[in-house]
């Protein structure tokens, strides 16, 4: 694997010395992949990730694994409000919802997988603990959407994607609009952002046929929750 480093200034100690045990995904959300990695290596910006992969799936490194890069912004994740300095960033290039949101190019994919096997054996990172910039911070963050393959990733024990059984469909066929969020809190979510919010992000990240438009099945969404709780370590 061929790491191109472009450092970023923009980063500290992680604090109380962490280790990581996340892995965030984002997208750019920029025009051009450019504009992005100036972004992200100016000192006026006060962003940066620890890496960037390109559409055409370069890889470049800003930050050192074991500093804390600035990804995470406001998030939480189980009660952690410091998700900078719980978790490695990784940027992808895409444009985003705002200038022209579309599929990541499979050799892009590719690069990500590659990396994050290194990255994940290096900090004994669990795949459930792979998550999305929207899941840590649902009211701002939309990335890296409806579009992007988890399943895939899953398949390369990249991250978790649920097969609900019987079982699962029986255990939510009952339940609430407050028992769906109360279980999607459980599982991780902020328990103080508004349910809407948190439940946009748990479903662009694990039902993003319903973000779509091509199913209005919300069973299968609240299924794949339960099965989700049901498989996953989740305290509490």
């Amino acid at each position: 694997m061929t790491i191109i480093f472009k450092p970023s200034p923009n980063f500290n100690e992680r604090v109380g010395g962490q280790t990581p045990g996340y892995i965030i995904l984002h997208y750019t959300g920029m025009e051009t992949a450019e504009m992005a990695l100036e972004r992200l290596c100016s000192m006026d910006s006060h962003v940066s990730a620890h890496f960037t992969i390109d559409e055409n799936g370069t890889i470049y490194q800003h930050v050192e694994s074991d500093k804390r890069a600035w990804h995470a912004g406001a998030s939480y994740w189980r009660g952690n409000k410091d998700m900078n300095s719980a978790s490695i960033g990784i940027e992808l290039v895409n444009p985003g919802h705002e200038y022209g949101y579309r599929p990541f190019p499979d050799i892009q994919i590719s690069s990500l997988i590659i990396l994050m096997k290194e990255v994940m054996t290096d900090y004994a990172i669990h795949p459930q603990d792979v998550l999305a910039h929207s899941d840590i911070a649902p009211v701002r963050k939309e990335d890296p959407g409806e579009l992007f393959p988890w399943a895939r990733l899953a398949q390369e024990g990249c991250a978790v994607w649920p097969e609900p059984g019987e079982h699962d469909f029986d255990e939510v066929k009952n339940w609430s609009l407050d028992d769906y969020v109360a279980a999607v809190r459980r599982f991780g979510y902020d328990p103080d952002c508004g349910y809407e919010f948190v439940l946009r992000a748990f479903e662009r990240h694990f039902a993003p046929e319903l973000v779509l438009g091509t199913s209005l099945d919300e069973k299968l969404s609240r299924a794949r929750l339960a099965c989700l709780l049901r498989t996953c370590h989740v305290m509490g």
